[in-house]
This record gives structure tokens, sequence and C-alpha cells, in this order.
């Protein structure tokens, strides 16, 4: 029996239930060869194909997704993009680092916001800002920081007080915050199946197909799949946290579950309830604190808590979502959780990608860090590139960085717990 190497996700995807049913392209039933296989229909496989096709239109392209298209790990986020980078410190250094950055992420998500333009993908995409807010004073110090980092690389911020956020999202639970300009909300489901659906005719898709082995076999590369055998001379690896299961950069990289639940619509009487904003995304200071969103004009999104490499019982998971909800809007405490679902994203130790050539003909691109659709996307286009010998791999590492060594296992597991319990501590109310 194969060893599964996809997440079997425990609940649907949220986001794909809110949306009408999709057929999903055919699963592999025969052996196939082809010039390009792309392992993973996400926003960084999709983006691969994609500029391959570009850049060599007679290429033959397969991309295989293990699950289908809108259950996946990429539809399971909570729908926040941008171009725009903040540095991590109030450094020079910093400053210049995060401007490359922008840079790259702002090619990315232009070429990304064409495609969704010309193919006419319905994904609610809006510009609307974000809001980094804290709820403690030890949050509030973090995002004074954040706001002299914004000042020195001119990224465009308003201080807000609680009475200012409170009008924003309808609830005075926050006392600090800060409002970026430089932020889209969209439904990532949506956006993801667009793509998909989008590609042009000669790049196959594959759903429902796992690539369960791969190995070189003299020029090219075998994939061994539940429906037959594929051959290429190229392959890239884009299942981000999953790429370990083939033997590749274990120790570069681990897999982190997070937590989303979307609320049953609100009442219209008591619209008053989600703020004034029509349509608002709230990010929190700390980074195991509560991501929040304005769901269409009457539902309101929560995600929180992390597991490392194993699900958490989705009863316990509606509880403590359930529980933040409440205590951040107690006047709605009748209003139940409709959608609950869990999402797998791959975290580093210094946060950065690993990105590049593995061996020869075999390319990844994995560790996205909880910022997946324009970063991946940005990587995923420029892996194409490189791939086809034309890329320049030190414009990316010198602006992102490669993943440094982690910890094997146990140690992993074992510094996974410890971290998480003291940040917990620290993150308080910010949870």
């Amino acid at each position: 029996m194969f060893k599964e190497i996809f997440p079997n996700y425990s609940t649907p995807c949220g986001w794909n239930r809110m949306l009408a049913m999709r057929t999903p392209r055919s699963a592999l039933k025969n052996d196939l060869t082809v010039d390009y296989v792309i392992v993973g229909a996400g926003y960084t496989g999709l983006a691969i194909a994609r500029r391959l096709h570009e850049l060599d239109p007679q290429a033959r392209i397969a991309v295989f997704e293990a699950s289908s298209v809108g259950e996946g790990s990429s539809a399971r986020n909570s729908g926040f993009t941008g171009s725009e980078v903040l540095p991590r410190t109030v450094t020079l250094a910093g400053a210049e680092k995060a401007r490359r950055q922008t840079a790259l992420m702002r090619e990315a998500f232009d070429w990304l916001a064409g495609i969704i333009a010309r193919a006419g993908i319905e994904c609610d995409l809006q510009k609307v800002g974000s809001i980094r807010a804290a709820a403690t004073e030890a949050g509030e110090a973090s995002l004074r920081q954040v706001a002299e980092v914004a000042k020195l690389n001119g990224i465009s911020h308003t201080v807000l007080g609680r009475n200012e956020i409170a009008e924003r999202i309808g609830s005075e639970y926050y006392r600090f915050g800060i409002y970026l300009n430089d932020t889209y909300l969209l439904q990532p489901a949506a956006l993801i199946r667009g793509l998909a659906d989008a590609l042009p005719e000669n790049v196959a898709l594959y759903e429902n197909t796992s690539v369960r082995r791969l190995k070189r076999n003299g020029g090219s590369w075998e994939l061994l799949t539940d429906g037959g055998v594929v051959r290429a001379r190229s392959v890239a690896l884009a299942n981000n946290g999953f790429i370990r299961r083939f033997g590749y950069l274990k120790c570069r990289m681990t897999t982190i579950f997070t937590y989303a639940a979307v609320t049953h619509p609100v009442a219209e009487t008591e619209l008053d309830h989600l703020g004034q904003s029509p349509a608002w995304g709230l990010l929190p200071s700390h980074r195991l604190g509560t991501t929040l969103r304005r769901i269409g004009r009457d539902r309101l999104m929560v995600r929180s808590l992390y597991a490392h490499e194993h699900e958490v019982p989705i009863d316990e998971v509606s509880a403590k979502l359930r529980d933040r909800f409440i205590r951040r809007w107690p006047g709605l405490r009748h209003v139940e959780l409709e959608y609950v679902w869990g999402g797998a994203t791959a975290f580093t130790m210094n946060g950065a990608p690993w990105w590049g050539k593995l061996e020869e003909g075999l390319f990844a691109s994995g560790g996205c860090n909880g910022s997946g659709i324009a970063k991946g996307t940005m990587l995923g286009r420029h892996l194409a590139e490189l791939m086809l010998g034309i890329g320049n791999p030190a414009k990316i590492s010198s602006a992102m960085g490669t993943a440094s060594l982690i910890a094997p296992e146990p140690f992993r597991s074992i510094g996974f717990r410890i971290v998480s319990a003291i940040e917990s501590r620290k993150a308080g109310l910010e949870a």
C-alpha cells in the first residue's frame, strides 16, 4: 500500500462549499509522456505551468493535483494578498531587502491580476486594505514598531485607535491598529478554481491523481501514479510541505495546519455588529493571533489555531474558534459557525522559501510560510524560467533568502510544542 503524500483533510473547504459545484478534470488513466510535469495545482504549480506555456508554447505540459482543485491547500487560506512587503526590522538592510521583495511581488501580482481580468475569473478581488490590530499592551508596542518600519520604506499607512477600529469592524476588542492600503481580499477557492479552468488548452490538468513516487531513469524522470507511469524530461515539485514525502528538503521545512470558520449569515437587523466598512480584513499583531474578515455583507470569518504535522479534532477546533468569535462579538453569541475547516502550509526556520534546482531536471518551490497567493505565484513564475535555462536564481535568493536547516525529528516536534506553548502565552488575548 502506498503511503499518502497529500493532506487527507477531515473536513471540506468552507470557501469551496460556498460556491456552486464544479466538475473536476479527469484523473490520469494511462501512461503518459510529456516535456514538463508539475506536481501540485496550487498557486505555485499553476504559475509554473502557465509561464512554461508562455515561453514554450509547443511544449507538452501536465499538472497533477492529488485532490480536486478547490479542496486543496491553496483554497483553504484567508484570502489576503498584495505586493507590499514590510521589512522585519527598522534597519537600512531590512528596508532594502523588503523593497527588492516588493518589486518581485508587484510584478507577479500584476501578472496574476491580468490573468484574472482576461479570463473573467469571478473571485471577489477587491482592494480594501487591511488592519494590523493589537488587543494587548505588548501587541501595541509591536505594532508601533511596524509603523516605524512602514514609515522607513514609505509604505502608506494610518494609525487607528480603539474607536476607529470598532467603527470599521464592529468590535471594541482591539486597542490599537495600523491600516495598510495595499491589501486585496478575495475568495481563494474561486480564484484557484478559475486559474485551473483558464489554463491554456495544451496544459493538461489531472485531478484526484496522486504522484506516489518519482525516479530518474536515463535522461528523463518517471513518476508513478495510480493511473499510470508518466515520463518527462523536467519536473517541478510545487506541493509545498509535502515535497518532503519524495525524500527532498526534509530538513528545510515543516508542515503546519491552521483553521478557519465562517458564521451563518447575520440577521439584517444585526448587521451593525459587523462594522461600517462593507469589506474589511484584520491581521493580528502576534503570529499566533487571530485573523478576521467580513465575508460578503452578512458573515464573519475567524482564523486561528496551529497544529504541527497532524490535524486537531474538528470538535475541539470548532469550540476554540467559537470562543475567539464570541470574545470579539459578544452581541453575536447566538450566531453559529456554519463552516469549519483546516488547511496545511509549509513553514521554514528562518521564514525564507526553498526554491531552485534539486537535481538534473528536477526543481522545487516550497515553504511559503502562510503567504501563498502573491509569493507562490512569483516563485512559480520564476521557477518556470529557471527550468528553461533563462532564470536568474541569484535575483530570487538575494531578495527572498533560502530556507535554513531545521532540526530533525523528534527534536522538531518537541521544539514546536515548546515554542508554541511559549508563544501562545505571549499572544494572550491576541489569540
